[in-house]
């Protein structure tokens, strides 16, 4: 007869103590041509990730040339002076290596991975990609193309549409962030291999760019290799953009962008709100986690456990050089849209009146340090966490008390971030679905004046 003792199935397990974990040391270094270099040993898999971030992001490229940024990223793989493109992704098949390019709001990258027994040979593709491109016209017009059918997409997808309209909502005109990071159809429609060639020779430079390497390679090894392939690569840092995430938004509005016969509505509730340099990032992350950030935030409990009105409500900053947006996501039927929007004003307004308790603020704080690990399983992973001590200026240790400084925050320090930081009396409630069926019920609410606006 077993000894063993009977489970207690009436409770659940208690957590255990959060895992160590040991993001690599960081390693600094500087080219003679201005190039940041970091490395990070990571000795656990067999590959290795080469990443090179410019500052070369959508934010630096002007409202008439808006799309430029990502067109300009992806020509990169269109070919070189030396390959063209089919030739280059045969070069790339053969040492089994993947290329990524991407340009987001606040850089564009570069990145190679492969088995570091091949990054020797790996490595000089990368630096002819980013040091000698061609931009052949008929891989630009690809691209360009491929451009202009996503932004038609996003059109007609009312997730994305209502995503792309509250960011048209929530900035003024003029501001980078009001637009789509993919940029306008008017403005790609116009779009040239000259155009994505000057704004290459324009803000592709060593100075204010830096490359990491991260993988099973010793630190002298990865400098050298480093210096070897991008030592040549020559330029002055480019400007800065210059502007201000000014809100468009003085007092709370309701903008309904109608969309005939819609069942369902998409709701975007916020403003604009904090850049990643914020003192309060760590107090916002908790704090939006316990909002809208896990299946057990206080949104997701309230709109779908308790009232059903949706599969999932979330919450988020999106944290940029510039303040970037706060938002509130959820889709509903059509017939409880006014109902979802007075919950989730119901459940901002009370958090930030009483603030949030302390067992919340310890799961959310959990939470976060729990799944860190998981997103740093990969060489590519972690080398995008480096990039981003580069970007935003961030301190090589960061990420190695990362966990440390989520543990730390208090409740009062959330409650702080949170008054800061988010403002219901300011918020823009963006609601994409059938205005005619909506529209009484919001203005029922009485939160602010109801606007219906057709998509854009």
């Amino acid at each position: 007869m077993s000894t063993a003792p009977r489970l207690d199935r009436s409770r659940p397990p208690e957590p255990r103590a959060v895992r160590r974990f040991g993001f690599p040391e960081v390693r600094s270094a500087s080219l003679a041509n201005g190039l940041d270099v970091r490395v990070a040993r990571l000795p656990r898999l067999p590959v290795a990730t080469l990443q090179v971030v410019v500052d070369a992001g959508e934010a630096a490229v002007l409202s008439e040339d808006a799309g430029l940024a990502l067109l300009t990223a992806e020509g990169l793989e269109g070919g070189t002076s030396a390959r063209s493109g089919p030739e280059l992704a045969d070069a790339l098949e053969r040492l089994g290596a993947s290329l990524e390019v991407s340009a987001g709001w606040d850089a564009a990258s570069v990145g190679l991975t492969c088995l570091v027994e091949r990054l020797a040979e790996a490595a000089p593709l990368l630096a002819e990609v980013l040091l000698r491109p061609a931009f052949p016209e008929d891989e630009v017009a690809r691209c360009r193309d491929r451009q202009l059918a996503t932004l038609e997409h996003r059109k007609k997808d009312p997730r994305a549409l209502a995503n792309d309209m509250a960011a048209a909502f929530y900035y003024a005109a003029g501001v980078p962030y009001a637009r789509p990071l993919s940029g306008r159809r008017e403005s790609v429609e116009r779009l040239t291999r000259e155009h994505a060639n000057t704004f290459y020779r324009a803000r592709y430079r060593p100075g204010g760019s830096g490359v990491v390497l991260v993988g099973d390679v010793e630190p002298e090894r990865a400098l050298a290799l480093v210096a070897e392939q991008l030592g040549p690569w020559t330029g002055e840092p480019a400007a800065p953009p210059e502007f201000e995430a000014v809100s468009a938004v003085e007092r709370r509005t309701v903008f309904v962008v109608h969309r005939p016969g819609a069942v369902q509505s998409e709701i975007r509730i916020g403003h604009v709100g904090a850049d990643r340099g914020t003192p309060d990032y760590f107090p916002l992350i908790v704090l939006n986690t316990l909002l809208g950030g896990a299946f057990t935030s206080r949104l997701n409990l309230n709109l779908r456990e308790r009232h059903g009105y949706t599969y999932g409500a979330r919450s988020r900053f999106s944290f940029r050089r510039r303040p970037g947006p706060f938002i509130v996501d959820v889709a509903v039927a059509t017939e409880v849209t006014a109902d979802a929007v007075r919950e989730t004003m119901t459940e901002i307004d009370g958090l930030l009146r009483e603030g949030p308790g302390a067992d919340e603020v310890a799961a959310a704080k959990d939470y976060i340090a729990g799944v860190f690990p998981l997103q740093l399983e990969t060489t590519a992973q972690v080398a995008g966490r480096i990039t981003e001590l580069i970007i935003y200026e961030l301190p090589d240790p960061y990420y190695q008390v990362y966990r440390d400084r989520v543990l730390a925050v208090t409740p009062g320090e959330a409650h702080e971030a949170g008054l800061r930081h988010i403002h219901p009396d300011h918020m823009a409630v963006v609601v994409v679905g059938d205005a005619d069926a909506i529209r009484p019920p919001l203005e029922a609410l009485e939160i602010g004046a109801v606007e219906v606006h057709a998509p854009s």
